[in-house]
């Protein structure tokens, strides 16, 4: 046998350790360790634990009694019996906050401000047994450190246990924000699924959720004030979300250490206003679509008319009141200009103005932009914004490059702080073949399907200088939903989104050979906990790290 063999050998009976995403420090031994049978969670020096964090250590409590994971190895621990079943035992990780901590809630933590929050820890767990130490500045950096704690460990006839101490972690993310984007308006999705995938997220330490709320096919989000646009823009009554649902959401992920970033595209993705708003809409559902809209229906807010301005002002200051985040989304995407051109009214009020279009939409973006900066609302757009349009946006706008991860460095030469979000590395829906019909032979325009490791190889500041590496912010992987729906948004969505979650918590350059079986111990793990994650490999690849490497 030669040593390659020997080595391999090795990696199939000896686990790794499978923390996702991979810590900025860690350190690990060879000790087994098991949880006492009365292993507890507990707090020290904190007065009034925040409830939402106390929930956290309980839920984790719970997941290393169910988890019941066992290793990723041909003998699934078998061969380790005698010694986890010897093994001292650990009775307890107790929780505190460093000297000088103000105590804080992770909800409120979670939701202060884009780059303020800390949410770094260190976490010790000793070989010989006794109490394992989680520590943090932050109730938010307790709570990422709990959900280090869970993954450490595997079942074997019942015990918990890891071979692995004495393990020592320290540990905070490269980027601020570390995002995934759903669209609920191609298709719906229930609260249920919405919180499924909120807690999916927050395993893998993900921190913001982009909301993709509304779009042309409906508008499900029920906006006080403005009640009649999802009344007859959503696909039925019961498929919508009303202020109590977006409540519901907005603090059940915040309770999980994630800000909830919601997004009204404008003025393009729009028509659906028209069925309760006609008079705001240039060109609805206007034929053939592929002349107006990049997708259908086509349709496009009448950007030009003073009174649609105002109509948008308003309705992005009553969607902005319903979410306590310091991000909101305009969008600003693939606008059409054919659409106004067409638009009788729109060029009616282009010329009694004295006005072009590109100076019709900055003055539209200024009074949507204006509500947000008024109520402390950092702006939020596409690309084309910055790149495409005679736009003055205001310096503290965030950009979202999407289109190619090539224009990254032209939006960073324009001073503004980005958002990576490009479709060649990120978005979960290409390479399903083209939804559209009547069209045999047609692929997605994003072809082709982009795997984990594709994401995962993303490097966030190629070719860009060294100031400019400072305006990226993060970035995240995007589910657009024409193909879409409850049924699989599970397998679409899981393990891949799990890539960029590592990439920005802890940096560029992981190596995808070594990622590879702590994904898959991410995978199963969430299939234990009922995400309906999709196998990346055969299991008997799964079971035997480097077997099935395209080298191997």
């Amino acid at each position: 046998m030669n040593l390659l063999s020997l080595f391999c050998v090795f990696l199939c009976l000896t686990p790794a350790l499978a923390i996702w995403p991979r810590p900025q420090n860690l350190t690990t031994g060879s000790t087994p360790l098991r949880l006492s049978s009365t292993f507890s969670i507990k707090f020290s020096g904190i007065n009034q634990v925040p409830s939402d964090l106390s929930d956290a250590a309980t839920r984790t409590t719970n997941f290393l009694k169910t988890d019941k994971l066992q290793v990723l190895t041909p003998d699934r621990g078998a061969s380790s019996s005698s010694a986890v079943h010897s093994a001292r035992t650990l009775s307890s990780l107790t929780l505190k906050l460093n000297s000088g901590a103000t105590v804080k809630s992770v909800s409120s933590e979670a939701t202060q401000g884009l780059g303020t929050q800390d949410e770094s820890y260190s976490l010790q767990v000793p070989a010989n047994g006794g109490s394992a130490v989680l520590s943090a500045n932050t109730a938010l950096g307790l709570f990422r450190g709990l959900t280090t704690f869970g993954q450490l460990w595997y079942d074997l006839d019942g015990t918990t246990y890891t071979l692995q101490a004495p393990i020592q972690v320290m540990d905070a993310p490269a980027y601020p924000y570390r995002g995934f984007m759903l669209d609920t308006s191609r298709n719906y999705f229930p609260v249920t699924d919405i919180k499924r995938t909120l807690d999916a997220m927050s395993w893998v330490k993900i921190n913001h959720l982009h909301w993709h709320v509304v779009d042309s096919q409906s508008f499900p989000l029920v906006v006080p004030g403005f009640e009649e646009i999802s009344q007859k823009g959503a696909y039925s009554s019961s498929q919508v979300y009303t202020p109590a649902n977006v409540n519901d959401i907005v603090s059940y992920a915040a309770a999980r250490g994630i800000d909830v970033m919601v997004e009204i595209d404008t003025p393009g993705h729009t028509t659906i206003i028209s069925q309760s708003h006609p008079e705001h809409i240039a060109c609805p559902e206007a034929t053939p679509w592929a002349q107006f809209a990049n997708e259908p229906p086509a349709g496009q807010l009448r950007l030009a008319s003073p009174a649609t301005t105002t109509f948008t002002a308003n309705l992005i200051k009553a969607a902005s009141s319903m979410f306590p985040s310091k991000l909101f989304s305009t969008g600003g995407d693939e606008l059409n200009e054919n659409c106004y051109t067409k638009d009788p009214q729109t060029q009616q009020d282009l010329a009694s103005q004295g006005k072009t279009l590109e100076q019709a939409l900055d003055t539209f973006t200024q009074a949507t932009h204006s509500v947000l900066l008024d109520a402390g609302k950092t702006p939020v757009v596409w690309e084309e914004m910055a790149l495409e349009h005679q736009v003055q946006l205001n310096n503290e706008t965030i950009v979202l490059v999407w289109i190619s991860s090539d224009h990254v460095a032209a939006v960073a030469q324009k001073g503004f702080r980005l958002i990576h979000a490009a479709s060649d590395f990120f978005y979960l829906d290409c390479g399903a073949g083209d939804w559209v019909g009547a069209n045999i032979n047609g692929n997605s325009w994003c072809d082709p399907f982009k795997t984990w490791q594709k994401a995962y190889s993303f490097n966030p500041i190629a070719n860009l200088t060294d100031d400019q590496a400072k305006l990226v912010l993060g970035g995240q992987q995007l589910l657009w939903t024409e193909q879409s729906g409850p049924s699989n948004l599970d397998p679409i969505v899981w393990p891949r989104a799990a890539a960029s979650a590592e990439l920005f918590w802890s940096g560029p350059g992981g190596d995808v050979r070594a990622a590879l079986p702590r994904l898959h111990d991410v995978a199963y793990r969430f299939v234990q906990r009922g995400v309906k994650a999709i196998a990346l490999q055969p299991q008997w690849c799964a079971l035997r790290p480097g077997a099935c490497d395209v080298d191997a």
